[in-house]
């Protein structure tokens, strides 16, 4: 059923994304056709109750369909494109991940202010315990989650309630991204920032060569390459930094590679992927304190202005507040899918900051543990 499902989405998430249509392309606008690869899945296990968390659909995803669509997308990448990077988005980048490890140590201590129930609910209750956890989920991702989680000492029944509710919010969050980043060239003038960002990166006119790779061949590569990295039991980590600088490689070191199929190819990935993404959305059983609640979201709003008033400073286009959050947030799967919306030569460039985001979420929680433990 999850793979009839799935398969129904990509396709008519493929299909309508062609349509020349007035009216399909005016919601479009408003609604990427790549977040209905979210939502559809998800409308399906709402409306007819049914739990796909668990299907082997997600392993198959992970172990095989990110590691290709990760080779297609890095391949696609010419490392002097890298320059766009900058220090400047790479600051953006940092400068986010800090106010997600420091904003709930300082939420805690103002509502406790405010509450002396705030106070005892976070400090005697320990629920300060919980957003520890968020920290690595939203950072680092699953393995910095729970890794944070047995370092925090953080209880099952609270971890579990956490997890659903930042499933929620970074669910949220990816599409109003999706909705940002359409708009970010527009507010950066509006702000007066002048940034501006680069030519359009899918051409490369220094290396023009008639003869290129047939994609079935590039289609073998990958997932020979894909069934390797498998078989060598790498850690997820291990298995994206691998995959990125092989993906590198191939797209710089053999002339004749399709760099333009490799793109091609990553856009459908990614769209699969969310696909396979939108069968675990559950909105049950949440149970936590309407002030924990409040807190993780005033949290998550502060972190984006933060990084908003931090463009501005840096006379940075804001189009890399959206691509930055969602590496922090989202990581490997949905910052190239929501830079996609805008621009598909800029997914690579979310992703090295998503794999920047996994090796240091772990730390970025050590830094909330120690902060808590002060107060």
């Amino acid at each position: 059923m999850s793979i009839v499902l799935v398969s129904i989405t990509v396709f008519i998430v493929l299909k309508i994304s062609t349509i020349n249509n007035r009216f399909i392309q005016g919601i479009l606008n408003w609604f990427p056709a790549i977040l209905l690869a979210y939502v559809i899945p998800a409308a399906f296990t709402h409306i007819f109750h049914w739990d796909l968390s668990q299907v082997k659909l997600h392993a198959w995803s992970r172990n095989a369909i990110i590691p290709i669509t990760l080779l297609a997308v890095m391949s696609s990448l010419r490392i002097k494109q890298l320059a766009i990077v900058g220090w400047r988005p790479l600051i953006l980048f940092v400068a986010g991940s800090l106010f997600i490890a420091t904003l709930p140590v300082v939420l805690v201590i103002l509502s406790g202010a405010i509450s002396p129930q705030s106070e005892v609910l976070f400090m005697e209750e320990s629920y300060w315990k919980g957003l520890v956890p968020i920290v690595g989920g939203w950072i680092g991702g699953s393995t910095s989650q729970l890794i944070l989680k047995e370092l925090a000492e953080t209880p099952e029944n609270l971890f579990l309630s956490v997890l659903v509710l930042d499933n929620i919010l970074v669910n949220i969050w990816t599409i109003l991204m999706f909705q940002f980043i359409k708009k970010g060239e527009m507010l950066s003038l509006l702000i007066g920032i002048q940034d501006q960002l680069p030519q359009k990166l899918d051409a490369d006119p220094i290396r023009i060569i008639e003869t290129k790779i047939r994609p079935l061949i590039i289609a073998l590569i990958f997932s020979g390459i894909a069934i390797l990295t498998f078989y060598l039991q790498l850690s997820f980590l291990n298995t994206v930094i691998l995959l990125s600088l092989v993906g590198l490689a191939l797209g710089n070191f053999i002339p004749i590679w399709n760099t333009k199929f490799s793109l091609k190819l990553g856009g459908i990935g990614i769209v699969l992927v969310m696909a396979i993404l939108g069968l675990k959305l559950d909105f049950s059983n949440l149970t936590l304190p309407w002030t924990f609640v409040g807190i993780v979201i005033l949290w998550l709003i502060l972190h984006f202005l933060g990084m908003l008033l931090v463009s501005k400073i840096l006379n940075l286009n804001l189009i890399w507040a959206p691509i930055a959050s969602m590496a922090n947030l989202g990581g490997i799967s949905t910052a190239p899918a929501v830079t996609a919306a805008y621009r598909k030569d800029l997914m690579p460039h979310a992703v090295l900051l998503a794999i920047l985001s996994m090796v240091t979420g772990t730390a970025w929680g050590m830094l909330t543990i120690s902060l808590f433990q002060m107060i």
